[in-house]
């Protein structure tokens, strides 16, 4: 009976071992299928949603062809950045972009887009530039930001201490997060990269970079210390 006990238990902590082992392996690879499916199965409905019923690509070809909405996007991306680079495209995209400033809310999402795209994939891009490590949401809590710029304009000038623009961002969806105002001395840079950070984020802590002396500093002092 003990023997039997022995085995049990000995096989019971190789099927445990062998299941976590297996989803440690399948469960990324699942959950990157099934991303790309919802990304590729989102297109292909926006276009199908576009395009009149007698010109769906299903109709015409007689059978369903799966990420048609991406490669259309992407043509369609192509297209646009051909255009745009030419005299003559150039100047229908700068009339197209006239009209759409004359429509009040059209304009305010439009704006808000441009200079999000232009931030990200300019010529003079900034994206997020460095990683940064702050006490949020109260002193004593720290938290992983990403910083987005240098404060400038009205706000800066009503402030005395020279602030940094600090994107902190939530888990496990990074897209959404706090846009924060933060004195330069209150931050201190970190030396994992953009990519590691928001591994590290979206992990909720589980995946963390391998050690790196960054190029930080000494931790910024409280008021009144």
């Amino acid at each position: 009976m003990a023997q039997r006990a022995v085995i049990q238990r000995f096989l019971q902590l190789k099927l445990k071992t062998y299941f976590f082992t297996g989803l440690l392996v399948v469960g990324p690879i699942a959950l990157t299928f099934m991303v790309v499916q919802w990304i590729v199965t989102g297109l292909d409905s926006f276009l199908a949603g576009l395009l009149p019923a007698a010109f769906h690509p299903d109709r015409l070809l007689g059978f369903h062809v799966p990420g048609l909405g991406l490669i259309a996007g992407v043509l369609i991306i192509l297209l646009a950045g051909a255009l745009a680079a030419n005299y003559l495209g150039n100047k229908l995209f700068v009339y197209s972009e006239r009209l759409l400033y004359r429509i009040p809310l059209v304009r305010i999402i439009y704006t808000l887009f441009r200079q999000v795209a232009d931030s990200t994939f300019g010529k003079e891009r900034k994206g997020f530039r460095q990683v940064v490590l702050l006490e949020y949401p109260r002193a004593g809590i720290w938290s992983v930001g990403f910083l987005t710029g240098v404060t400038e304009g009205e706000v800066q000038q009503l402030l005395e201490k020279r602030m940094l623009n600090v994107f902190v961002p939530t888990t496990p969806n990074p897209t959404s997060g706090f846009y924060l105002l933060v004195p330069e001395e209150d931050t201190i840079p970190l030396a994992m990269s953009v990519d590691e950070a928001f591994k590290l984020v979206i992990s909720g802590g589980m995946v963390t970079p391998k050690g790196k002396k960054g190029p930080g500093r000494a931790r910024p002092a409280r008021s009144g210390q």
